[in-house]
């Protein structure tokens, strides 16, 4: 091996281990030391109350959290010029490929430009996996009506060696590397609504498993777990999001702006199963401007991650929402740890009269940091 080509190889290992080794941040509680308040403590103000006081503590830690970054990896360094466009199409009519895994197989193993692939109308029935780096990858359909791409294994479906795939390889579409764009397209899991109780019938219809990813007008068809939302930095806009028990689940840190969440539950369900599960992890899902609607009993969020965050802000929602519209998992524990907040939401099921004591009405401050592309970092990278 020349000298020249000694210093390319290990120039592309490091890169790809940069890239692939997340530079987590502190949480935003560092720093952040409640005051005790207890007889003896004089460092409350003696011009305010307990309560008062309590409530300046906490506006504080509300402030902190709206000037960090809630950077997952490294500062985001988008690339939004197109190198080269792809074009798929499942009759061959002018399609460099007829499938849409074909088209990403034939991208260098490490892809360092942004490469869009064009999927012309028609439903396409394949499993696609996008392997951890296979970077800035565009994938634009003709319409969500028009460009389907669905597949309808299951967690209890036997995998390659006979074990049953589980949750993470259930999914129709699942994508393993960072600065994806999904554009007009439908990402479904045909398996059926499940019967109440039954085993192994979660269902993804679309897993993101990196950060830095946008879903512009895009679907995501399926039942239970539909949406796994599992890590990273997430921006979905003016997206269909359909499914029946904990539909929207993860650990990532995902903002969802103008979308629509349709429950199909048979009985009771539930919209999202956020996973934060400790307090250093910057994650946590909002939801700006979306409708809630559909059938069933419905629970705004189950605690599936003892921290979990989720908020509601300026949402419709339909009278399907459980009165209570939170619950714990059973874990009263659960009930001191996670952070549920809604602000200014309308619709029957939006009272906030019948809402369980831990979770909270959010003031306008309070909301503020999560209501904008900052929650996300997304004024570096979001420009789709």
């Amino acid at each position: 091996m020349s000298n020249l080509h000694h210093i390319f190889y290990v120039s592309a290992i490091f890169l790809i281990v940069l890239m692939q080794n997340p530079i987590r941040t502190h949480c935003h509680t560092n720093g952040i030391r409640p005051v005790r308040i207890s007889a003896g403590n004089n460092n409350v103000p003696t011009n305010v109350s307990r309560v008062q006081f309590s409530e300046q503590q906490f506006l504080t830690w509300v402030s902190f959290v709206g000037s960090l970054k809630h950077s997952v990896f490294k500062s985001a360094e988008n690339k939004l010029q197109v190198s080269y466009t792809l074009h798929v199409d499942k009759n061959n009519y002018g399609g460099d490929f007829t499938s849409i895994q074909e088209a990403i197989d034939s991208l260098p193993l490490i892809n360092l430009e942004r490469v869009v692939i064009k999927v012309h109308a028609g439903v396409y029935t394949e499993k696609v996996n996008i392997p951890a780096l296979k970077s800035f990858i565009t994938i634009e359909g003709e319409g969500a009506d028009n460009t389907i791409v669905q597949w309808g294994d299951t967690a209890q479906t036997p995998g390659p060696r006979g074990q049953p795939l589980g949750t993470h390889g259930s999914a129709t579409f699942a994508v393993n590397s960072p600065y994806f764009i999904a554009k007009n397209i439908t990402f479904k899991n045909t398996t059926p609504v499940p019967a109440p109780g039954a085993v192994g019938k979660q269902a993804v219809a679309f897993r993101i498993s990196a950060d830095t990813a946008a879903f512009i007008g895009c679907k995501f068809l399926g039942a239970q777990d539909t949406l796994y939302d599992h890590f990273g930095r997430h921006y979905y806009k003016d997206c269909y999001i359909e499914g029946s028990v904990d539909f929207i689940f993860g650990n990532a840190l995902s903002l969802f702006e103008g979308c629509e969440v349709h429950a199909i539950a048979q009985n009771l369900g539930a919209v999202t199963a956020q996973g934060r599960r400790n307090v250093t992890d910057d994650t946590g899902f909002s939801f700006v401007n979306c409708k809630v609607t559909g059938s069933g009993a419905l629970y705004l969020g189950r605690a599936w991650g003892p921290f979990s965050r989720v908020v509601f802000a300026y949402t419709y929602m339909d009278d399907i929402i459980i009165p209570k519209g939170w619950y714990n998992w059973g874990d009263p524990n659960r009930e001191m740890t996670v952070f549920y907040g809604e602000y200014k939401c309308t619709g029957p099921g939006a009272s906030y009269a019948g809402r369980v004591s831990w979770s909270k009405e959010l003031t306008d401050e309070e909301a503020q940091p999560f209501i904008s592309l900052s929650f996300i970092d997304g004024f570096e990278w979001v420009q789709v």
